[in-house]
């Protein structure tokens, strides 16, 4: 006997009304020419906000399972280490963690190396460093990645303990190692857990690269306060900004609400 189908759901009226705001603005970038040139201007920047993103949220989600997996040790130690970082960079704000990566924590990390490498240096064994050495994109992206690891850690944690015990038993039982039980295990079930708020983190990473521009990188947001500081263009200017961003997020926040649909459909039909 066959499964009744589901009935087709409706497209939102919210969705609908910004798809027709979208075409209006469209339509208005293609026949006026100062929003032409605007967003000729803005649109190499595109490339700059989601390569950042994608490059700092993948460095994110790798140290945050590293801190998720040390607040879960039995290692005390590890613990709280893990948790401090946590409670501590979670309480600062995003751009002041911009700003002290970038003009602090980079000027001290090549005064410590070249300090405690002096001797290799001077043999020639390894490179002096100087602070221009750090571009301004890699001191955002240290410091986004930085960030969004201490949220992303407890999404991974809050995965991997909605896992029931009784997997890792099972697995135990069948002659699995704690290593091999997390790995092939309870990992895999976390993981379906946790894509759906991973996905909302990227999309707010998207949101926050605009930060950047404070350290001059020339993503959507720095290209457009330049472009209106010399044009005083700035409400035509930072339209398409926001269009811009617009299209990127809610298209994302489409993505991810289609991952978690089919991926409830998937659990459901098991």
């Amino acid at each position: 006997m066959s499964r009744p189908s589901e009935p087709r759901r409706a497209i939102p009226y919210w969705l609908l009304a910004a798809l027709f705001l979208g075409l209006l603005f469209l339509w208005l970038i293609l026949a006026d020419g100062d929003y032409r040139t605007i967003a000729a201007t803005l649109v190499t920047g595109v490339s700059t906000t989601l390569w950042v993103t994608a490059v700092a949220f993948t460095l994110a989600a790798g140290l945050g399972l590293l801190i998720a997996l040390a607040r879960l040790s039995r290692f005390r130690l590890l613990r709280e280490i893990a948790t401090f970082y946590v409670e501590i960079v979670r309480g600062i704000p995003m751009l002041v963690l911009l700003f002290y990566i970038a003009f602090v924590g980079a000027p001290q990390f090549v005064a410590f190396w070249n300090w405690a490498l002096g001797g290799a240096i001077g043999a020639g064994l390894l490179p002096a460093l100087s602070v221009r050495d750090f571009d301004m994109s890699g001191r955002a992206i240290a410091a986004l990645s930085l960030g969004y690891a201490a949220f992303l850690a407890e999404i991974f944690r809050a995965g991997i303990e909605a896992v029931p015990r009784g997997q890792s038993e099972a697995a135990a039982a069948l002659g699995l190692s704690r290593r091999q039980s997390f790995r092939f295990v309870v990992l895999p079930q976390a993981l379906r857990t946790v894509l759906p708020p991973l996905g909302n983190e990227f999309v707010s990473m998207v949101k926050d690269s605009a930060l950047v521009s404070a350290l001059g990188v020339q993503d959507i947001t720095q290209l457009g306060k330049v472009y209106s500081a010399s044009t005083f263009l700035f409400f035509e200017t930072y339209n398409v900004v926001a269009f811009l961003y617009l299209v990127m997020t809610i298209g994302l926040s489409l993505l991810v609400r289609g991952l978690e649909r089919r991926l409830k459909r998937g659990w459901e039909a098991r």
